[in-house]
C-alpha cells in the first residue's frame, strides 16, 4: 500500500500511536505532503522543538518515507477541487486542498482524522 500522512496523523505518530506505526511499517511507501510538513514544522515552533525535530528526522530517514512535492499536475488537481468545492458551497482550508491534490495526483491512500477530506472526496466523486 502507498500512503500519504496528513498533519494530524504525523502528530499522532510522534505521540506514540503504535497502531499507526504498525500500519506504516507494512506500507510500501509513506509520503508526507510538503504542506503537511510545513504545518508540522510550524507546530514545532510552539512546542518541544528539539524532540520533535529528532522524531521527524528519524521518520524522514526511513527508506520508505519521502516528502511529496507539488507539480504542475498538482496545480490542475487543486484548481479542479477548489472549483468543485466552491460550487458545492463547501469551503476547505487551502493546505487541505493541496494535500488532497497531491494524493489524487499520485493515487495514494490518505491517512487522516480530518473531516475536511471526507467533504473533498465526496464532492470530487459526485
Amino acid at each position: 500500500m502507498r500512503v500519504a500522512l496528513d498533519t494530524d496523523r504525523i502528530t499522532d505518530l510522534f505521540r506514540g500511536d503504535m497502531e499507526l506505526a504498525e500500519q506504516l511499517g507494512t506500507a510500501e511507501e509513506v509520503w508526507i505532503p510538503l504542506f503537511a510538513l510545513g504545518e508540522i514544522k510550524a507546530g514545532f515552533q510552539g512546542g518541544t522543538q528539539r524532540r520533535n525535530e529528532s522524531l521527524l528526522n528519524r521518520l524522514l530517514a526511513k527508506p520508505t518515507v519521502g516528502v511529496l512535492l507539488p507539480s504542475r499536475e498538482t496545480a490542475e488537481h487543486y484548481a479542479r477541487i477548489f472549483v468543485q468545492l466552491r460550487r458545492a458551497g463547501t469551503p476547505v482550508p487551502d493546505n487541505d486542498l493541496w494535500i488532497a491534490a497531491l494524493v489524487l495526483e499520485h493515487d495514494l491512500v490518505l491517512i487522516t482524522r480530518d473531516r475536511h477530506f471526507e467533504r473533498i472526496f465526496q464532492v470530487i466523486r459526485a
